[in-house]
Parts: structure tokens; C-alpha cells; sequence
């Protein structure tokens, strides 16, 4: 991209950014922007750090927006910061699934649909990360719901898991969770959102923060330039 040459910054986005309604002029050559942002797609695949600013980015791929690129280019910045970063298999692993999940609610400005991430450990060795953008709209993260149905043995499943016999044509995966649920093997936990590690693939954070939780995701960079 011909930005050897430029200064390196600490975090992949802006905090507090307002990319979802960016209204300036249209980037001049959107097939540069493509190619940039398919490039750095391959990339999020050892790089979980970058993963929810190319999530957002690759949001405009259609008409691109000057603001849009450069923001791409401060990812690029911030890459140059660090550019051996990256994951850290342990060879200590104790062979346990740990699990983060966070969402942003109504963070998409254009449609109010939330955005949600999870980060999957190994032991202590990240494997599998993501952030997306729901489908849907949702009204609230915690409202209760009053549901209105005529079907009495409908109502008695969800109330009653002696009926569970009788779901068979509900989601398997909704059964398959809550029987895990159910023998212990999945457990869920509260964590206070100071230490919430999921955090990082759901909106953009500051320095300090952002550089905190890369160490608690074991993101490291074995050789940093001087």
C-alpha cells in the first residue's frame, strides 16, 4: 500500500467512532478498498485483534466511504505497530473449553441491530473467535416477553421438562445445550465487564484497555520493534 513510511498507532480503530453513518464523499477507487479489506480478512485468522474493526469496515464494501478508508489505512498503521503480533499455543493446556460472549446492543446506527462476539480458549490457548452483526433487530437484551398461545402442550414444554418427550420438532441444538446445561458439562458464569474478554470483538476501546485485554487473550508480539 506504499505506507512504509508511516507513523504506527496503538489501537486498529478510533473509539467512539461513527463509521455506521459516515455521510462524506465516496472513496474514489472502491476496488482498492475491496482488495485491501479482503487481504485483511485472511489476516483475522491469526490476528483476533483486528477482527471486529474488519468486521465493521467490510460493512461498506458496496459504496465505500473516504472516511471508511482511512480507517482501513489506521488498521494498517496500527499493524505496523506490531507486526509479528499474534497468537500463543501454550504447550501446558489442561484440555478445557472456556468461553466469552458479549454483545453490543442496538450498536449499528443505520438498522439498530446489535453486535455480538465470542472467544473460545483451549486451555489457555485462544482457538476460535468471531463478531457479527445479528439478523435481526432486537427490542431489548433483558425484557421479559408475554407470550400469548393457543396450544396447551406448547405451553406446558416450556414450563414443564417432564414434556420434553414431545418437542421433537423444536431445534435439536436448543435440547443439545440445555442438556450439557443439565449434566455440567457446559456451566455458565457472571463476569463483571472489567474483565469481560469478548468485549474486544464487540466495539472499539481505548489504549489502555484495548492493550490489557490482547495480554488476557494471549495476543503477543515475540519480537516488538524498538
Amino acid at each position: 500500500m506504499g505506507l512504509l513510511a508511516t507513523k504506527p498507532v496503538e489501537t486498529p480503530l478510533p473509539q467512539n467512532h461513527r463509521l455506521g453513518d459516515a455521510t462524506g464523499p465516496l472513496f474514489s477507487d472502491p476496488a482498492c478498498y475491496r482488495r485491501l479489506i479482503g487481504r485483511l480478512l485472511y489476516l483475522t485468522l491469526t490476528r483476533p485483534d483486528i477482527t471486529y474493526p474488519i468486521h465493521v469496515l467490510s460493512q461498506f464494501m458496496l459504496a465505500p466511504c473516504q472516511a471508511h478508508y482511512e480507517v482501513a489505512i489506521r488498521v494498517l498503521r496500527y499493524l505496523k505497530s506490531h507486526p509479528g503480533q499474534g497468537i500463543l499455543l501454550r504447550a501446558d493446556c489442561d484440555l478445557q473449553l472456556y468461553a466469552y460472549c458479549d454483545s453490543d446492543w442496538a450498536s449499528y446506527p443505520m438498522s439498530r441491530r446489535s453486535v455480538s462476539g465470542y472467544f473460545v480458549f483451549l486451555g489457555s490457548s485462544p482457538v476460535s473467535w468471531k463478531s457479527k452483526k445479528e439478523t435481526i433487530v432486537a427490542r431489548s437484551s433483558a425484557e421479559p416477553v408475554r407470550v400469548c398461545c393457543d396450544n396447551q402442550v406448547a405451553l406446558h414444554i416450556a414450563s414443564n421438562p417432564v414434556f420434553h418427550e414431545r418437542t421433537k420438532y423444536i431445534d435439536i441444538d436448543c435440547h443439545f445445550v440445555c442438556e450439557l446445561l443439565g449434566t455440567g458439562i457446559i456451566t455458565t458464569a457472571h463476569i463483571n465487564t472489567h474483565l469481560q474478554l469478548a468485549v474486544i470483538f464487540t466495539k472499539a476501546l481505548g489504549t489502555s484497555q484495548f492493550s490489557l485485554l490482547l495480554d488476557k487473550l494471549c495476543v503477543y508480539d515475540p519480537q516488538p520493534p524498538p
